[in-house]
């Protein structure tokens, strides 16, 4: 099990958070203010980031695997919040010459990478909270 960790402390005097990740450490912000711009990476982009990042790996591996004549995979992800849903969308780019079937087998493949599954799936997040040691 991966544990990611999230700390903000008052002494930085920004909205900001570090995150540990294996790896490394990331800053992350809250959604920029319209007409501001963004100075680190918001949770939601985090998100859009997971579904990007394994698709494109995902369909990688596959196309490898099948000796598919693939040189670039472009995969842009965007979202928007509506009617209390929030709405991802996907766009996949291959470069190759591919035929018909070999894409529509991409395609299949990307709707079952890990992240999408997991996004698409019964997700339950089981909170607790820690006393403080102050």
């Amino acid at each position: 099990m991966t544990t990611i960790q999230a700390q903000w402390n008052s002494e930085r005097g920004v909205t900001a958070c570090e995150v540990a990740l294996p790896g490394g450490l990331l800053s992350v912000d809250i959604d920029a203010k319209p007409g501001e711009a963004a100075t680190a990476p918001s949770p939601h982009d985090l998100l859009d980031a997971a579904l990007a990042a394994c698709t494109t790996l995902t369909l990688e591996l596959y196309a490898q695997r099948k000796a598919m004549e693939v040189r670039q995979i472009d995969v842009k992800v965007t979202h928007s919040h509506a009617a209390g849903a929030y709405r991802m969308q996907r766009s996949i780019q291959v470069f190759g010459a591919l035929t018909d079937d070999q894409r529509a087998a991409l395609l299949r493949v990307a709707e079952a990478c890990p992240v999408h599954k997991t996004l698409v799936g019964d997700i339950q997040i089981d909170t607790h909270l820690v006393a403080d040691v102050l």
